[in-house]
């Protein structure tokens, strides 16, 4: 049995550092008290907008969150979402709108998490993590899929209620695995999906199936994306993956089979390396590493034994 070891586990997978923000899924049904959280001149609050916010560059060259004072924010009253308390007792809300608000200063963008996610700080991700998750949920499940009445927002941005049936339903996370495979020579499996542009390749991933272990997502997966067949599989770490709504499992995994035979739908080309190859077509452009923000580097590190050439994000 083969006992893996993090070499880069002093740094945090992305979207994964404790943000020191307490949800207080407790205060989200007391409207007494979210009304004195939002009207206290310390609440901050941000704008999300089709899953990107606004970032600005500090003078000492940080990247925070645009956040405004509660009393600045944009008129909104049933998309203001409370995502928790920070230490100091600051309450946190996201406010989604159809669009992102300007700036009089110019300085601040729009970014989504694929670039955010590495330049804010643990505390920022957390907080934009959570709103984009919420958004995106609120924007796709307006309707009850009981009785097809149109929905209302309860439990500060938490749950949608069907006035006609009495229903409630809550954000959808959709479990997936990702995997790295490897063979008895220690030769790591990644693939290209067919919409990837050349040179990128990752680890295997797939949705995990109703009524099925996520133990058993792993091996169907590979199987089915390109032939091959795994035997023991070890859990590593998870990740939230709101793109646009996926809670990400990471696992190594041991092939007992090496013939691929890509399925041609999903994954394009796949490939064996040994750590050898794998450096040289790292260093000759034939490859380009997994973007850092993504759980796949981690696993492929872990391999690897040493941190992979860094990319830009999308």
């Amino acid at each position: 049995m083969t006992i893996w070891t993090d070499h880069t586990a002093d740094r945090p997978i992305s979207l994964t550092a404790s943000s020191g923000i307490d949800r207080a899924a407790h205060h989200r049904l007391d409207e007494a008290w979210l009304a004195a959280a939002w009207s206290h001149p310390t609440t901050r609050c941000f704008v999300v907008s089709g899953g990107q916010v606004l970032i600005d560059e500090t003078p000492d060259g940080r990247t925070e969150l645009v956040m405004t004072p509660s009393f600045e924010a944009p008129l909104t009253e049933a998309h203001r979402y409370f995502l928790g308390i920070d230490d100091d007792g600051v309450s946190y809300f996201a406010l989604q709108k159809d669009a992102l608000p300007g700036r009089i200063d110019q300085s601040a963008r729009p970014a989504g998490l694929r670039e955010a996610g590495l330049l804010l700080s643990p505390r920022d991700v957390g907080l934009m993590v959570h709103a984009v998750g919420l958004e995106n949920w609120q924007r796709t499940h307006r309707f009850c899929s009981r009785c097809g009445e149109r929905t209302v927002i309860a439990a500060a941005g938490h749950i949608r209620r069907c006035p006609a049936c009495g229903a409630e339903h809550y954000p959808r996370t959709d479990p997936a695995v990702i995997m790295a495979v490897t063979d008895e020579d220690d030769r790591i499996l990644l693939g290209r999906q067919v919409h990837w542009p050349e040179g990128r390749f990752s680890t295997l991933a797939g949705f995990v199936e109703p009524g099925e272990s996520i133990e058993q997502a792993v091996r169907r997966e590979v199987c089915e994306e390109v032939g091959v067949t795994v035997g023991p599989v070890e859990y590593v770490a998870s990740q939230p993956w709101p793109f646009p709504s996926s809670l990400m499992l990471g696992f190594m995994a041991r092939a007992t089979s090496t013939e691929i035979d890509v399925d041609g739908d999903e994954i394009h080309e796949a490939r064996w390396f040994s750590r050898e190859e794998l450096r040289a077509a790292f260093e000759a452009g034939e490859v380009l590493p997994p973007y850092g923000i993504s759980i796949a580097a981690r696993l492929i590190e872990m391999w690897y034994g040493k941190p992979l050439p860094t990319r830009s994000f999308v």
